[in-house]
């Protein structure tokens, strides 16, 4: 199995500009589907065959899809790898906000705050700021 490295600043900044259309992100699900050729493709959208193009130039960039030749026509698939990555960062976002509503939940209920991720108690700030005020 291949340890997955941190995406890159530049490369979350690629993905997230390559899924930003929706005309891509179809593109994509296609791919992860089945290989296909960019003609084929193409038929499916109502622009023109170097839209498409650029549609999947985009994608390639980002690493998303990999292209290959065959004789005269150009496939398309997914890139599961890259895919991962990025699915990966995703769920770190994930947790870190699910971490921050659950702090925020238990502040709420007047709960002691629960650890973090990294088993780091969060700071309380806010208690020493009464405290000094003399509430």
């Amino acid at each position: 199995m291949v340890a997955q490295r941190e995406l890159s600043e530049a490369e979350v900044d690629r993905v997230f500009h390559a899924l930003a259309t929706s005309t891509r992100r179809d593109i994509l699900r296609r791919t992860i589907e089945h290989e296909q050729s960019v003609s084929t493709l193409a038929s499916e959208y109502e622009m023109s065959f170097a839209a498409v193009q650029k549609h999947v130039t985009v994608l390639e960039a980002a690493n998303l899809i990999v292209k290959r030749a065959e004789g005269r026509e150009r496939l398309v698939r997914a890139n599961p790898e890259m895919i991962a990555r990025a699915r990966a960062l995703l769920a770190r976002y994930e947790e870190l906000w699910r971490s921050r509503i659950a702090r925020l939940d238990d502040l709420l209920a007047g709960t002691p705050a629960s650890p973090t991720a990294d088993g780091r108690r969060p700071d309380s700030t806010t208690d020493n700021a009464r405290t000094e005020e003399g509430d």
